[in-house]
């Protein structure tokens, strides 16, 4: 048999796996554009707004069933909107940076249009769908998205150090919108809630900035690690961890056991940050960091919840 101008031939079998590879890259695409693991973490907290909403006000979880599903909805449609606006605003610096040098908006698999119109729809239908619950729930998810996009994405991402703060506005909306859509009127455990998301993010993100120190300085991003080094960077995290510490007091009509352990989580928080200034290997303590402050978020908020359950039944 001749080897010559050989020819692949494109059996039913592969056809089907060449469509199982293209469908598989495609959501991969959509996946890294909208950030699951962002959207996930912000439902959580969305989740736990919702349900203390309900827990202050004395309302029924099963009565507020359709609620629950266009809050979770709506909100996640804001976030992946939001999302795939950074990734399209971004695709410049994207590729400097390993972590998003594979996002589609850097490797062209879907075309830039198609991105800016899908961010903009989905942002679009998500306010929409949160509007079927209270307005001020739509106005808070638009309030979150216009923060982000707009103030953090292509406003100061790329010009100051405050960079991280302006963002955590953002990030912190998530459990108001989650209140609001049960109790329009916020009340003051709500703005805890706000006050703590709010808190939170920077030490997250300036961990992850320490992390990742040297893409951003290639990306030309004025992170704080950057522009001042890690022991200023170190001192901030520290102040912004302390700073969680008094907030669970505020929420004391959860019970003693969350108050125990929203204080054991916030003072091991602050012990590590405090180690910091001992450690000599700086990414090793940044890791330690970020991952703890994951850990502390998902236990905090499950906490309000798990301590909230017995009065439902």
């Amino acid at each position: 048999m001749s080897m010559d101008n050989p020819r692949t031939v494109d059996t039913p079998a592969t056809q089907v796996m060449n469509s199982t590879v293209r469908e598989t890259s495609l959501l991969a695409d959509i996946k890294s554009l909208i950030k699951v693991g962002i959207i996930n973490s912000n439902l959580i907290t969305t989740f736990t707004g919702f349900w203390l909403a309900l827990y202050y006000t004395g309302a029924s979880f099963t009565d507020q069933w359709l609620t629950f599903l266009l809050t979770m909805f709506g909100t996640a449609f804001v976030i992946a909107g939001g999302c795939i606006l950074n990734n399209w605003y971004d695709r410049d610096i994207d590729p400097l940076m390993s972590r998003t040098e594979s996002r589609p908006t850097v490797t062209g698999s879907i075309p830039l249009d198609v991105i800016k119109w899908m961010g903009i729809g989905v942002s679009a239908a998500g306010v929409v769908v949160l509007s079927f619950t209270t307005i001020p729930a739509a106005l808070l998810g638009a309030a979150g998205w216009f923060i982000y996009v707009v103030l953090y994405t292509m406003w100061s991402k790329r010009k100051y150090t405050i960079n991280t703060v302006i963002g955590s506005f953002s990030g912190a909306v998530p459990p108001l919108i989650g209140w609001a859509a049960i109790e329009p009127s916020l009340q003051l455990e709500a703005i805890i809630l706000f006050l703590i998301m709010f808190i939170w993010q920077t030490p997250h993100f300036l961990a992850l900035a320490m992390k990742k120190k040297d893409e951003y300085k290639a990306a030309g991003i004025p992170m704080l690690p950057v522009v001042h080094g890690f022991q200023m960077t170190k001192r901030q995290i520290v102040i912004y961890v302390a700073c969680l510490l008094p907030l669970p007091i505020y929420l004391a009509s959860l019970g003693s056991i969350f108050l125990v352990i929203a204080f054991t989580l916030s003072l091991g928080w602050l012990i590590l940050g405090i180690a910091g200034f001992f450690m000599k290997d700086d990414y090793k303590w940044a890791t330690w960091m970020f991952v703890y402050s994951l850990n502390y978020l998902t236990i905090l908020f499950l906490t309000m919840v798990l301590v909230t359950l017995p009065f439902f039944y």
